[in-house]
């Protein structure tokens, strides 16, 4: 298995994955509609990044963006049959040397407070919980 660079082609592969992974988050009216993911593949601050099965089945998926100067881990996602072999701690790797080839120096990783399996995998991969940063958001609409 390889971790490759993936694009907008890979668009329905890879919404289908977040949802056997069971991301909540993913909005496909809105940001992660095709039209909205192929416009951030082509804004070049994001990186998409998949592991595929020897039979061409996309079984991992992350996607690395930065602003220019801070980098996020993004929808880490390993489908349930291939979790515990190694394979996120890989793509975060692999998401870590891309945007640090981009001259991103900080790189930060948003969990939900409720996946406390993440927030321990994140944590065993070198990155630090700050308990007193609070995320807000301001969404144009629901799907944003």
């Amino acid at each position: 298995m390889k971790i490759r660079r993936l694009d907008s082609a890979d668009h329905d592969r890879v919404i289908a994955l977040w949802r056997r992974a069971g991301l909540t988050t993913t909005r496909p009216q809105g940001r992660d509609a095709p039209d909205a993911f192929e416009r951030e593949m082509a804004a070049g601050r994001a990186i998409l990044l998949g592991v595929e099965s020897d039979a061409g089945a996309l079984i991992g998926v992350v996607l690395a963006t930065h602003d220019g100067r801070k980098g996020w881990i993004n929808r880490l996602a390993v489908d349930p049959d291939h979790r515990r072999d190694g394979m996120g701690r890989r793509l975060i790797e692999a998401a870590e040397r891309a945007l640090e080839a981009e001259g991103i120096l900080v790189i930060a990783a948003l969990v939900e407070g409720h996946n406390r399996d993440s927030l321990a995998f994140f944590q065993a991969a070198g990155y630090s919980l700050h308990p007193d940063v609070r995320y807000l958001s301001k969404r144009a609409t629901p799907d944003a």
